[in-house]
């Protein structure tokens, strides 16, 4: 194993055919995107080269795009600091041997393997402002002054969208921190144990600083898929109302799809793949150690 594991040529052998289909499913198609993103097209006549225009046009004069980018940073923030430590929470409590975990693990990962649509359509029900349980509890209780069309009012309508988004994925990352944890050797907590630390104590000076790289994982899947997150908009408010749920994805869709405007839309794809790999960078920088 030694001898193949030094053999550049056996590496190359068995790592190309891998690199070629990545090549073609990934990069080229990123590379065609940027072609498209400097002409003024409508995806069937002749494009027309106008170079950087595009994206001069969108930061300087889109007001939609710069308010749906500010949406799903707002989202990432509240991946990072309301979804994560939930995560966190529930995996060091599952971790500590707590009886019957498989079940509880099993009923926190549903969510992740359910089909967006359908978790989608079941918050629609939950939001509606007529027969929805979220109004109707709160009639229950009184408070018929809270009520309210939750996807249909601008004041409202992003922090509703996002709180399903935000739900859905605790289990993801509990899963992914849980199995971390559990891959920490006993006899640090034996000694542990032993000099007094049980509890918080061992999670904060034992658990939690062994699972950073697992941590660091999960910020990173978080934040990115809060940065290209669309299809739980798609289904709860399409990026309304008043595009006040607009991320740059449905805004992406919404150009290419609906105004057949390729040559911005693909502007707006090429943008949401840099954002993605800049806080991917920042992200990792924040967590080195060295």
């Amino acid at each position: 194993m030694d001898r193949v594991l030094s053999n550049k040529k056996a590496i190359l052998f068995f790592t190309l055919p891998a690199l070629l289909w990545y090549a073609v499913i990934v990069l080229l198609p990123v590379f065609i995107s940027f072609y498209y993103s400097l002409l003024d097209w409508d995806g069937v006549g002749k494009g027309v080269f106008v170079g950087l225009e595009n994206y001069v046009t969108m930061f300087r004069d889109d007001d939609i795009f710069r308010q749906s980018l500010w949406n799903s940073i707002l989202l990432a923030i509240l991946s990072v600091f309301v979804q994560l430590p939930i995560s966190l929470v529930l995996a060091l409590i599952l971790a500590g041997y707590v009886k019957g975990n498989r079940f509880y693990r099993t009923v926190y990962f549903i969510p992740v393997v359910m089909s967006t649509v359908v978790i989608g359509q079941l918050w629609m029900k939950i939001y509606h402002p007529s027969f929805g349980l979220l109004n109707g509890v709160l009639g229950r209780l009184g408070l018929e002054s809270w009520q309210g069309e939750w996807l249909g009012n601008e004041k409202t309508a992003l922090l509703a969208a996002f709180l399903p988004i935000v739900w859905q994925y605790i289990g993801y990352h509990m899963l992914l921190l849980f199995a971390s944890a559990k891959s920490i050797p006993e006899d640090l907590y034996e000694a542990a144990r032993i000099d007094g630390a049980t509890g918080v104590k061992s999670s904060l000076y034992i658990t939690i600083p062994l699972i950073k790289p697992m941590l660091k994982l999960s910020t990173i899947f978080a934040v990115i898929g809060s940065l290209k997150t669309f299809d739980f908009i798609y289904v709860l408010t399409n990026g309304g109302p008043m595009h006040a749920t607009e991320v740059p994805s449905t805004w992406m869709f919404s150009n290419i799809f609906k105004q057949y405007q390729y040559g911005y839309g693909s502007s707006l794809a090429i943008i949401i793949i840099l954002e993605c790999l800049l806080f991917t960078v920042m992200i990792q920088k924040m967590f080195k150690t060295d």
